[in-house]
């Protein structure tokens, strides 16, 4: 067994996300874990580089973390040969010319959603891809989710039979900054800065809408601006001009219509932070983060409307729970061993890729032009 090094400059990594999943859940995770494990017996070592603008931040994430080598000069990092992949996790508006670069280098790109702020630079940068040879990938970190993955399970079982209609309820609140400190940062509130639930949820939507029910066909959205008023990270007041509830209809293929609420500005009386409700014509399915849970034709209940008497229906009592059947590791984690191992070869298709993030862009895009003209927005098939 050998150790097969693979140098990666990760850019844009002290922020949460960033952080959080990709560098300690993920990159530094599989570190300690001793590598990706490849059919020939061989480990993939990642070597990182933290490429950012604040050296001391960096130092200190390398330091905590155990990563020798950290960088303020993006150019420099590209043009090191001795690294093969180039991540961005920086913010939205930045990332299409940051891919662009690394493209140019001859580097392979993997990247956070979306991978753009407009469709033109997602379809460029994937076209780019594309002609430069370099293998590329988008996170679409909730496919892996085991709630999620569950709920693939039932469907591809032909549990539910024929699917007719998908609810989805995502969000809670963000506190606006005064009474609370706020748990999400102040640029997700401000357009200029490419701010906007639609933007960042929808891309989310459209692989999970895609990937699981049907190919997602035109959408109808309407977006908000509950709170125009918020307290930024050093207690200053701004105004928040983006969007920070949507509320989406989308006709999906095989005439599947999915609805989905987004917001940050709603209190949870569920079972998760992302809770998404399947019904077919055999049984029906409640998906959350982590539980599944189903309920058959015959399980079905038969209520009876009545106002005047209380309901002597337990509706939460008729599910069954799908138990847990392998393990689920960290959905960002699974999702990193698949491109490296792509990268290194072992796995020849990587459907996540950045046509697949450009759908996203298309599906936020067309959601925003759908709020604005306030109709239905249908959208074509994309080639790069």
């Amino acid at each position: 067994m050998a150790e097969r090094r693979i140098g990666i400059i990760m850019h844009g990594v002290t922020g949460r996300m960033g952080t959080n999943q990709h560098l300690v859940r993920s990159i530094a995770a599989i570190r300690a874990e001793g590598g990706v494990p490849l059919a020939d017996g061989d480990r993939l070592m990642p070597d990182p580089i933290l490429v950012g603008r604040n050296r001391e931040r960096l130092e200190a994430l390398a330091r905590a973390h155990g990563i020798a080598r950290v960088s303020t000069d993006l150019d420099a990092a590209l043009a090191d040969p001795r690294d093969a992949v180039f991540f961005d996790a920086a913010t939205t508006q930045m990332r299409a010319g940051l891919l662009r670069k690394a493209i140019a280098a001859g580097k392979h790109v993997y990247c956070e959603k979306p991978s753009a702020d407009n469709l033109a630079d997602a379809l460029d940068v994937a076209r780019r891809a594309r002609e430069a040879g370099v293998r590329n990938g988008v996170v679409q970190d909730k496919l892996f989710l085991p709630g999620l993955r569950k709920l693939k399970l039932v469907i591809d079982s032909g549990f539910l039979g024929r699917i007719c209609a998908v609810k989805g309820e995502f969000g809670y609140w963000v506190f606006e900054g005064d009474l609370q400190p706020a748990q999400r940062p102040s640029w997700n509130y401000r357009k200029a800065e490419g701010g906007g639930i639609i933007l960042d949820m929808l891309c989310h939507w459209r692989y999970v809408l895609d990937n699981l029910f049907g190919e997602v066909r035109a959408v109808s959205c309407l977006g908000a601006t509950h709170i125009p008023e918020r307290v930024d990270e050093q207690g200053r007041r701004y105004r928040a001009d983006a969007d920070d509830a949507a509320y989406a209809t989308f006709e999906l293929a095989g005439g599947i219509v999915a609805q989905i609420n987004s917001s940050w500005v709603t209190r949870v009386r569920r079972d998760d932070l992302a809770v998404f409700q399947v019904d077919g014509t055999h049984g029906s399915a409640v998906a959350g983060l982590q539980k599944c849970w189903t309920q058959s034709r015959v399980n079905t209940p038969k209520p009876v409307w009545n106002p005047d008497v209380p309901q002597t229906i337990d509706f939460f009592a008729g599910w069954q729970e799908v138990p847990d059947t392998q393990p689920y590791p960290n959905g960002f984690r699974a999702q990193w061993e698949l491109f490296l191992r792509h990268v290194a070869g072992e796995v020849a298709e990587f459907p996540w890729d950045l046509m697949a993030g450009a759908r996203g862009v298309q599906l936020a895009e067309a959601g925003l032009q759908s709020w604005r003209e306030r109709r239905w927005i249908d959208l074509p098939k994309l080639e790069a």
